[in-house]
């Protein structure tokens, strides 16, 4: 098989880094990739947003598969220019990534499947919002309606920070708070059979603790300890089928990966949002454990065949993923950066731990790898549990020099200790 991938982020690396090692996979092709990716697949320089660009790539490489990776170019339609082709495509069209594109259309898609969710109200004026979040009290959850890169979400218990974030969208979804701890659930779909992953927890602030800002995401991990054994089969029969069947029933199929975050509330599971497309960072963990060669599975998603897919495979072994950010995320981060350390990883860590490129380059004059974004890199490990996955992501981090970079010293750590 012949493979584009479509992105630039450490999920994308994550994805050409398990299709590189599946032996059906002849080719890899990425675009337009970053410095990490470059090392396992072939890079074009091809705006990922452009869909006639890259369906005309994809028809040039004679692709047996594209895999779209981030959501704007889902949300743009690009998996519809490539499908024009007759070329199979991993992901959803633009008119069901809405899901992930429109918070407020996918608060509707929820309530004609009744799955459960927080209740809510989507404003559009000063007043609609005064008088939501006058109805739910603090703590405040404000939602920009469209997609903001993992940042459009302000969880706050000062009422004039929730109302300016609300008042700088041009609508906003406003809605209860959900207490419990949030569980991320992704499962491969064709528009019908719908085949759940293994869970990931996933942390969203910049700071141990969980204190300071709301990020992209600053690590994950895999399995989850703590978690009702019986909670993935739970969340398929009440969440992740029935959103499929209304997608199909709407007539707007769901092709591709649904992403369910989750919070398990003292009331029960609840969804707080719908992704179309693999979580960045938590794709860096379920790959990383996922057994079943990946190709197969995202073609037969593609293809209508996921019915007849054997049961997926996964590894009994833990996996933890730091991020290493750049000065000053999730604000303007610098970049341009010498980032040091990565041969060091490769040859004194590997195969149990490595590094997977989000925001780099390779710099055309000096020929070394530079910071590119606020997430940098994605430090990834193995091990027989969280404890012995954890220390094999600190010490290969450690190795990694970046000026003025940033991480969090506690992901998987309470799981870890509770394990």
């Amino acid at each position: 098989m012949k493979l584009l991938v479509i992105g630039n982020g450490a999920r994308e690396h994550a994805l050409c880094r398990s299709l590189s090692l599946d032996p059906a996979v002849t080719a890899l092709h990425c675009a337009p990739g970053n410095a990490g990716i470059a090392e396992v697949a072939e890079l074009h320089a091809v705006d990922a947003l452009d869909g006639a660009a890259v369906a005309a790539l994809a028809r040039e490489l004679e692709a047996d598969l594209v895999v779209v990776g981030p959501e704007a170019p889902l949300v743009a339609g690009v998996a519809d220019a490539v499908r024009a082709l007759g070329i199979p495509v991993f992901g959803p069209s633009g008119a069901a990534a809405q899901l992930e594109g429109s918070k407020a259309f996918a608060k509707d898609v929820m309530a004609g499947a009744g799955v459960p969710t927080a209740r809510s109200y989507v404003c559009t004026t000063p007043a609609e919002i005064d008088e939501a979040l006058d109805a739910f009290g603090a703590p405040y959850v404000v939602k920009d309606d469209g997609l903001a890169a993992g940042k459009g979400v302000v969880v706050t218990e000062d009422i004039e920070a929730a109302r300016a974030h609300a008042n700088a969208c041009e609508r906003v979804v406003i809605e209860e708070f959900l207490d419990g701890p949030e569980v991320s659930l992704f499962a491969i779909t064709d528009g019908e059979t719908v085949v759940p992953l293994q869970p990931a927890q996933d942390f969203k602030r910049a700071l141990d603790g969980d204190e300071g800002p709301n990020t992209g995401g600053m690590g994950a991990y895999s399995p989850l300890p703590w978690a009702d054994p019986k909670l993935v089969q739970e969340v398929l029969d009440t969440v992740l089928q029935p959103t499929v069947d209304e997608m199909k029933k709407r007539g707007t199929p769901f092709s591709g990966l649904l992403y369910a975050g989750l919070a398990i509330t003292g009331r029960g599971v609840r969804v707080i949002e719908f992704n179309a497309r693999f979580g960045d960072p938590e794709t860096q963990v379920v790959l990383a454990r996922l057994r079943t060669p990946l190709a197969g599975v995202l073609l037969a998603s593609a293809t209508g065949t996921l019915a007849d897919l054997e049961p997926l495979r996964w590894s009994d072994d833990a996996a933890v993923t730091v991020v290493i950010a750049s000065h000053n995320y999730p604000a303007t981060p610098r970049t341009g950066d010498p980032i040091t350390g990565l041969e060091e990883v490769a040859a004194q860590d590997a195969p149990n731990a490595y590094v997977l490129h989000a925001g780099t380059k390779r710099d055309e004059k000096s020929g070394q790898v530079v910071s590119a974004g606020g997430r940098v890199l994605s430090v990834t490990a193995t091990g027989t549990d969280l404890t012995q996955a954890r220390e094999r992501a600190y010490t290969a981090l450690a190795r990694i020099g970046l000026d003025g970079s940033q991480h969090r010293t506690d992901i998987a750590a309470k799981a870890a200790d509770e394990s």
